[in-house]
Formats: structure tokens, C-alpha cells, sequence
């Protein structure tokens, strides 16, 4: 078993390590790197250029922003090569990171006329408890990569704003630290090992540390091919021994984990099933939902066992090379619900229309991912409060031009599904 002091004493020769990186210094050299790559077409990332701005000044205050990506933008110039390829990221040759984006153009919006909507109300009940708004922080690991405080400027963020924020396993800050930072209770996202004890120690000390929820991810059923993060890792010159632990023992290397025995190969997914769906249900008095699924047949299954409720995710077009989004899986998942329990959707959503258009074919509410990343690589909690603060503004504004005043009056007579 490894100690808990050499945790500490890994995550110190991290914060040695990144005070002097890139991340704080600015690497103008990888900037140049990739808009070469791009312009190239060697290398896709989750947007096409004219989203990533590359051509225009960038943003040199988070007060700048137009839209989200001009924060996308500021953290492909900051980041190093190999963080900014983690964060970028599809499988294989990215064609479902793609898919999540080009999926929102088959649907079309229906405008209505002659409404007042000078009051909009965006909030939504989930579980009991009422949010100002149906966008939710969805769980994203090591975000030490963006900022030298990890996940903590996410959390006091998403408290100034008054998000639901959903914490990864993989975070580099421990579930008890986000809270505090957070004020209020997070959600918990989980990734299976292969011990049962590690697993379950895991689930009791997010319940202890108050979560109400927790998110079981099962989409990594026997990894991904990552392609352009490899290819941008290929860039990176840097000594990444100093902050990342041998891969036999790189899942240790999270608080989360402190004085675990943790297997030297997690296995994500590998073994999962529903009998271990029921394991976890039976082990802790939180709600359980299901993260990953994408398909009619999986979401009647998670009915049926008794799940409190899911999130349609392909992680983010980098679970698996369907080539399918999600916002077209959602139909299908929302019929065979029937309302009977929660559903929640993330990847690839950019745009208040995106957001939208998930709430009409029947989302509960949607999970935003790298926008809020880009933010924090860009300006840390500001970033992220900037980013939060357009999603919401742009979601306000096309319920104003579809005529709706809260978020109960959206319904699909708004969309139109795309023809040809």
C-alpha cells in the first residue's frame, strides 16, 4: 500500500514542476506549432479554425470574449503541447469529436412571434434542489494540466454562479477540498477499478464528504485510441516525470486515492455490469446515475434497474469511434425513458442553440466541458465565470426568440428535424 505522504510528497514536486511551466510563463512556441499543424491539416482538434479564432487577436481579459471561443483560443496558445492535446482530443481520427458538433445542425429551431418574453426563468429542480439555470459542470480530471490550482477556481466559480458542478475521480484536488471551495454540495463522478474495495471506498467518501449523487462513467470499455493527443505529446520537450508518476502507478497520483492499494491498471469499464450497477446502489443512500449511455435499448435498462437517472455521453467524442453525436442519440433515449427518470446530456455543446435545442427533444439538463477548461487555462476563476456567464446569456437569448419564458415551456413543437 502506497502512504499517503508520498502522495503529498508527488503532488509537491508538482506544484515545483508547474510553477515554472508553460502554464504560468505562456509557451509562445507551441502556439506557433499548432496553427502550423492546423494550417497544415496534420492535426484536428474539437473545433475548425474559424471557431478557434486563430487568425484574430486574441483576448488579453475575459471581459473581451464574444463567445466561448475566443477562450478556446487564449488556452491553445498557453497550454503546452502534450495539456493542450489532452484537452483537445477525440479518438482515433476524432470523427465522433467532429459528429458532436456537425449533430446540432440537423435540427432547426421554430421561432415564435408576438410573446412577451421580458422575463425569462431559466432555473430547474433536479433532485430536489433548484438551480438558476439547466447548465451543469460536468466532471473533467487533472485540471492541474490548465491551472496550478486544479479543480478549486472551477468550484469557487461555479459558487459565484450558482452551477451544479459534478467532480471527476481522476481530479488532482480531493472531493472534501472542491466542496469547501464549492459551498455547497457537488456531485461525484465515478470510475470503476478493478478492486471492489477501492471502488467502494471511493463511492463512501464522496457520500461522507456530502455528495448527493454520484455519476458511474461506463464508457471507456477498454480505453481509446487518442490520437491527436498522442501527436501532440510528440511536441512536448518538457521533463513530464517531474509531475506524472510512472504509467504502472499514474492512477494513483490523486488524492482520491490517498491510502488505497490501487491496482497498477484500472481497467475503466472493462468489468463493469449491471450486477455491479446494483452493488453500488445497495453500498450508499446517493442517487445513481449512469454516465455514457447513448442508445434506446441501454436507457430501458437503467429504468428497469431502479437508476435515479443518466447522462447521454460519448465522453466528449472520446470514448468511442461511432461517429454518432449525442444530441442525435437523445431522441431515442428520451422516448424509451418516458420521463420515468432524469437525463442529462454532455458533449460537444457550444452554443446557447445547442442547449436549447437538447431541453426541446427532452433533456432535464446539459453538462458543459471543455469550454469551461479553456476558460480556466485562459484567466482561472474569471475565465470560467466568463464562460459561464455567455453559455447563459446565449441560452436566455434564444429562449426570448423562440418565445419561451421558462424552461417548462420548451417543447419539441421548437425544433425541426433537418431534411436531407
Amino acid at each position: 500500500m502506497q502512504k499517503p505522504n508520498e502522495h503529498t510528497e508527488a503532488r509537491r514536486a508538482f506544484l515545483k514542476f508547474i510553477t515554472g511551466s508553460p502554464l504560468i510563463t505562456g509557451l509562445a512556441l507551441h502556439g506557433a506549432l499548432t496553427n502550423s499543424l492546423l494550417a497544415s491539416d496534420k492535426i484536428t482538434t474539437q473545433s475548425t479554425r474559424k471557431f478557434a479564432g486563430l487568425g484574430n487577436a486574441l483576448i488579453t481579459s475575459p471581459e473581451e470574449a464574444i463567445n466561448i471561443f475566443d477562450f478556446e483560443a487564449v488556452a491553445q496558445q498557453e497550454l503546452p503541447p502534450a495539456h493542450w492535446g489532452y484537452l483537445a482530443t477525440g479518438t482515433d481520427g476524432d470523427i465522433t469529436l467532429r459528429a458532436n458538433r456537425e449533430g446540432f445542425e440537423q435540427f432547426q429551431l421554430r421561432m415564435r412571434r408576438l410573446i412577451d418574453v421580458r422575463d425569462i426563468d431559466m432555473s430547474k429542480e433536479i433532485f430536489g434542489t433548484t438551480w438558476p439555470t439547466p447548465i451543469v459542470i460536468a466532471p473533467c480530471g487533472h485540471q492541474m494540466a490548465f491551472h496550478i490550482e486544479g479543480e478549486l477556481p472551477v468550484a469557487r466559480a461555479a459558487r459565484t454562479k450558482n452551477h451544479l458542478q459534478i467532480l471527476s475521480t481522476v481530479s488532482n484536488t480531493s472531493v472534501e477540498d472542491v466542496t469547501e471551495a464549492r459551498g455547497a454540495p457537488i456531485w461525484y463522478q465515478l470510475y470503476a477499478t478493478k478492486s471492489w474495495e477501492v471502488t467502494a471506498a471511493l463511492v463512501k467518501r464522496a457520500e461522507a464528504a456530502g455528495c448527493p449523487a454520484v455519476a458511474i462513467t461506463v464508457d471507456l470499455q477498454g480505453g481509446s485510441n487518442r490520437e491527436t493527443m498522442k501527436k501532440f505529446a510528440k511536441l512536448d520537450k518538457r521533463e513530464c516525470t517531474n509531475c506524472h508518476l510512472p504509467p504502472d502507478n499514474a492512477v494513483a497520483f490523486n488524492p482520491m486515492y490517498d491510502g488505497l492499494s490501487v491496482p497498477a491498471e484500472s481497467s475503466y469499464g472493462l468489468s463493469l455490469t449491471w450486477d455491479f450497477v446494483k452493488k453500488v446502489q445497495d453500498l450508499t443512500t446517493m442517487k445513481v446515475l449512469i454516465k455514457g449511455i447513448v442508445t434506446a435499448e441501454d436507457a430501458r435498462l437503467a429504468v428497469e434497474h431502479g437508476i435515479d437517472g443518466i447522462i447521454v455521453s460519448n465522453h466528449g467524442g472520446r470514448a468511442e469511434a461511432s461517429g454518432r453525436s449525442t444530441i442525435e442519440c437523445l431522441p431515442e433515449i428520451v422516448e424509451a425513458v418516458q420521463g420515468q427518470i432524469l437525463i442529462l446530456i454532455d458533449s460537444g455543446f457550444r452554443r446557447g442553440t445547442d442547449f436549447f435545442k437538447a431541453l426541446a427533444i427532452g433533456a432535464d439538463a446539459v453538462c458543459v466541458g471543455r469550454p469551461y477548461l479553456w476558460g480556466l487555462a485562459s484567466f482561472g476563476q474569471a475565465g470560467v465565470e466568463a464562460v459561464l456567464t455567455l453559455l447563459r446569456a446565449e441560452l436566455q437569448l434564444v429562449m426570448q426568440q423562440t418565445g419561451v419564458t421558462s424552461l417548462n415551456q420548451i417543447t419539441r413543437a421548437h425544433i425541426a428535424k433537418r431534411l436531407g
